[in-house]
């Protein structure tokens, strides 16, 4: 703390109050706010400032896992909505979800064990209907389709899943991609939509 400069000081002292409340505010197993959830196993975190948390009585953290800042976790559709399980946004142990990510769970979207995220990050089950001309998108209907991301899987910066789509084990997808279809187990994927360029361990081309 600089004690020379009043500015400088002040300055300091909002930083630290900052920093402090941010701590607090976060929710840990411990914190009264981690018991809405379904589950929300030790060592996790979810630091604050989050950007919207809906549904957590079907939302289940697992061990030792950390949400990033400014991250939006939510499980089915509106207030007073019956859910269909306990068990509609799923993120295993060892996970880390970047900054600024969303997860938007409406049916099913389970995210394995040490799966790593970079920041802006945007994975859903569900999407809209195109197929009424004379209705806007946005009001027609909502079709979902279960999504599952694989144990040992990163995805970076700015990527995309879509619904209906399971990535497989340790893929690596690159950052800025849109992943519409499968990806197999060990794949790098990269593009919009996403391909595979190689199989990890594979050095041969891969023609996906």
């Amino acid at each position: 703390m600089n004690l020379g400069n009043p500015k400088l000081w002040r300055a300091d002292a909002f930083a630290g109050a900052a920093e402090w409340f941010h701590k607090r505010a976060a929710i840990m197993p411990t914190s009264r706010r981690s018991h809405r959830f379904a589950a929300f196993e030790s060592g996790s975190v979810i630091c604050h400032p989050w950007a919207a948390l809906f549904g957590e009585q079907a939302i289940r953290i697992g061990k030792d896992t950390l949400i990033g800042p400014y991250c939006s976790l939510s499980a089915g559709m509106g207030p007073g909505q019956e859910l269909v399980s306990d068990e509609i946004l799923v993120i295993g142990d060892r996970c880390l979800i970047g900054r600024n990510s969303s997860l938007v769970a409406h049916l099913s979207v389970v995210i394995e064990d040490d799966v790593f995220f970079g920041p802006n990050v945007y994975v859903t089950d569900q999407n809209h209907s195109v197929d009424d001309l004379g209705l806007p998108i946005g009001r027609q209907s909502m079709p979902e389709s279960p999504v599952r991301i694989g144990a040992g899987s990163w995805l970076g910066t700015n990527s995309v899943v879509v619904p209906g789509v399971t990535i497989g084990k340790h893929v690596a997808v690159g950052a800025g991609s849109v992943v519409t279809t499968d990806l197999p187990d060990n794949a790098v994927a990269v593009g919009s939509p996403a391909r595979v360029l190689r199989i990890a361990g594979d050095e041969s081309p891969h023609s996906g």
